[in-house]
């Protein structure tokens, strides 16, 4: 049998969300990121009215300002954001319990033998009327193809990619379509002469090993619209972390330890509050030249405890050998994870 598998992607989530809690900003450019544009800051979301001047994510809020200095500029309200997200789950489940989140505005819900059409029409409509916020729902048979087709019609889309036909559906779609190619990659297949879907698939697929590795295999397949990955109802974290860019390059010492302190306490508590124990902490730091290093220590012994992670980070701090060189971001994150219950080495001391 088929999959039926609905992916579901919130319209400039935490814009959408201001606007719809504030009617003054309805139909204004929203940007959410920073109150203060000419900070370091970078663009969380942008409102549509936004990106019709270019706005984007990850667009520096310096640049967002001398696009569209009329914009209004609010700061990330993520509390509110990771409630909202929550009420949306809520609504998910309801239908499914096969619910893979990849962020706080996307997920995918596996709904094989039923009616996806319907039942995506109904999710859509429940998160309008019960949140006031719109999304857009693309509906395949596998991840990919789900995922594609909720972009091809934002905002408010609804888009259905059946099996069918669907490598002559594929084939005029610009390359940067499929999943995981992004600018760069975009670059180099350009280079190649590759510009759409419909380019790979005339490709041989050894050529595409031989070119790209395993992920000439991956771009092979998902070209001929091929994806078997399942939807995973439970996604295990990876890793956790805290950063901060500060509004003017830091060198002194003792407020580089003050963040790593901060970040230790808030990461202890994400710790605690997931039940979960690291094992590898990892310093980041960005001086202001944009050069990045990174940092890394694995203990045999693992903690959620705030004052032993800040212990770590200060040892990792000390790897860096800063100088008095100015800092322009500095970041701790926590990964390797003992799982509740979860067996791991002891060491013998």
């Amino acid at each position: 049998m088929d999959r039926s598998i609905i992916h579901v992607d919130m319209d400039a989530f935490f814009a959408a969300i201001e606007q719809r809690d504030n009617p003054n900003l309805r139909g204004k450019p929203v940007v959410v990121g920073g109150s203060n544009p000419h900070s370091r800051g970078v663009v969380s979301t942008a409102s549509y009215e936004a990106r019709a001047y270019g706005i984007h994510s990850a667009m520096p809020l310096k640049q967002a300002y001398l696009r569209c200095p009329q914009a209004v500029f609010l700061p990330v309200h993520m509390a509110k954001y990771k409630e909202v997200s929550g009420q949306i789950h809520r609504i998910f489940r309801r239908y499914t319990s096969t619910i893979e989140p990849v962020s706080l505005d996307e997920a995918f819900l596996d709904i094989t033998g039923a009616d996806a059409v319907s039942l995506a029409r109904e999710i859509k409509d429940r998160i309008r009327e019960e949140l006031r916020l719109t999304a857009s729902v693309g509906i395949s048979y596998n991840k990919f193809l789900a995922k594609l087709a909720s972009d091809l019609e934002k905002p408010d889309g609804f888009t259905v990619i059946p099996r069918e036909n669907v490598e002559a559906f594929l084939a005029p779609l610009p390359v940067r379509r499929i999943w995981g190619v992004g600018p760069r990659t975009q670059g180099f297949l350009n280079d190649l002469g590759i510009f759409t879907i419909g380019d790979l698939q005339r490709l041989d697929r050894d050529f595409l090993v031989k070119t790209f590795g395993k992920w000439g295999e991956e771009l092979y397949l998902l070209a001929q619209g091929i994806d078997d990955r399942p939807v995973k109802a439970s996604r295990k974290p990876k890793s956790l972390g805290e950063e901060l860019t500060f509004p003017r390059d830091e060198d002194d010492p003792e407020k580089l330890r003050a963040c790593l302190a901060e970040f230790a306490r808030a990461l202890g508590q994400r710790l605690e509050k997931k039940g979960l124990e690291c094992r590898t902490v990892t310093l980041k730091i960005r001086f202001p030249d944009f050069v990045t290093i990174t940092r890394s220590l694995t203990f045999p012994d693992p903690t959620a405890r705030p004052e032993e992670l800040y212990r770590r980070s200060l040892l990792l701090l000390e790897k860096v050998e800063l100088n008095r060189r100015s800092v322009r971001l500095i970041g701790l994150t926590v990964s390797n994870f003992i799982y509740p219950g979860e067996p791991y080495q002891l060491t013998l001391w």
